[in-house]
């Protein structure tokens, strides 16, 4: 009841008698007047008039699933939301419950997240409240060999929602990271389970550098925050960036879905890519090798083209791609 009453308050734009919400909510006003109470426990700031009724004035950073879910448009993603103070993995806790209750469009969110997993076996760290940590699990229809091109899509939904939210110039560093400044902001780690020639799941585990100040070892060179890159604290709510990365998200999940590939995001994504037509080196287990970035595929490989005028398709997962003076050109 908390996300409806938050969802109905910020639609109102002002006030909104307590009848109103009773009626709405199908509840007496003594129920109303508790949650209120909580509300105000948790940080909002809610003004109450006698025959006016209650009207929301600030929310603050109040990171929780009543807050996001009364921040969602969504018709199907994060509509089932399970919320964690602190977890260990949220792409394992999400595994779980699409084991258990297999559901398109789960949404795990964690506060605190301590055994957090990067691409390539890295770990993913996500020091206490100064992050965001989700998992969106889906069950798509289409064959296995599509799934990877989930990880560019949900590039992109995190690109457009940090550009929105904090007008940073955030470009994508090929396939699964976001950048400012030539530095890591987000990750995304997107993993599948089959079952014979068929998608059981797809988890896609996004992490978000919000309100760090520093960095360990090699990471002060190659990380960065949101604190870091606006100097205005005030404006960074998570819930506000975890639901609009999920609207965002759906929104480029629907276009996916017309055709199963990335054409019809393709020049959008190219748009932000960064190091476009500039030289990368190629990490390769089978030797490494130089060239220009020629932008993406419609199956999201990058095209890199070589010295001798050849053009070769990277798959994401077998090779990484890194600028030649450093993290990204």
């Amino acid at each position: 009841m908390k996300s409806r009453i938050l969802k109905l308050l910020r639609e109102s734009g002002d006030y909104i008698s307590g009848q109103q919400l009773c009626e709405e909510l199908g509840v007496s006003r003594t129920a109303v007047w508790k949650v209120m109470g909580k509300l105000k426990e948790e940080g909002y700031q809610i003004d109450s008039v006698p025959n006016r009724g209650y009207r929301l004035v600030a929310s603050g950073d109040v990171f929780s699933a009543e807050e996001i879910g009364s921040l969602l448009t969504t018709e199907q993603m994060g509509r089932q939301l399970v919320f964690y103070e602190e977890t260990g993995s949220t792409n394992t806790d999400c595994r779980r419950l699409m084991e258990e209750k297999p559901k398109s469009g789960i949404l795990v969110v964690a506060a605190n997240q301590n055994a957090g997993k990067g691409r390539r076996g890295r770990g993913w760290i996500s020091p206490k409240d100064t992050s965001i940590s989700f998992s969106l699990g889906l069950i798509p229809e289409f064959s296995p060999q599509k799934a990877s091109m989930l990880t560019l899509v949900m590039a992109l939904a995190v690109q457009k929602a940090i550009s929105r939210l904090t007008g940073l110039k955030t470009l994508i560093k090929w396939p699964n990271d976001i950048v400012v400044n030539g530095k890591k902001i987000c990750g995304i780690l997107t993993e599948m389970n089959m079952e014979m020639d068929y998608i059981s799941s797809v988890i896609i585990g996004v992490g978000i550098n919000v309100s760090q100040r520093e960095f360990p070892g090699e990471l002060t060179d190659r990380a960065t925050s949101l604190l870091l890159e606006t100097k205005q604290e005030q404006r960074l709510q998570r819930s506000v960036i975890t639901a609009e990365c999920i609207n965002q998200f759906e929104q480029e999940y629907k276009r996916f879905l017309e055709t199963e590939d990335l054409s019809g995001m393709k020049e959008e994504y190219e748009a932000v890519l960064t190091g476009l037509n500039s030289e990368v080196c190629v990490l390769d287990p089978k030797g490494e090798y130089k060239g220009i970035s020629r932008g993406i595929t419609t199956s999201g490989e990058l095209l890199v083209e070589r010295k001798d005028g050849s053009v070769t398709c990277v798959y994401a997962g077998e090779v990484s791609v890194r600028g030649l003076y450093g993290y990204v050109n």
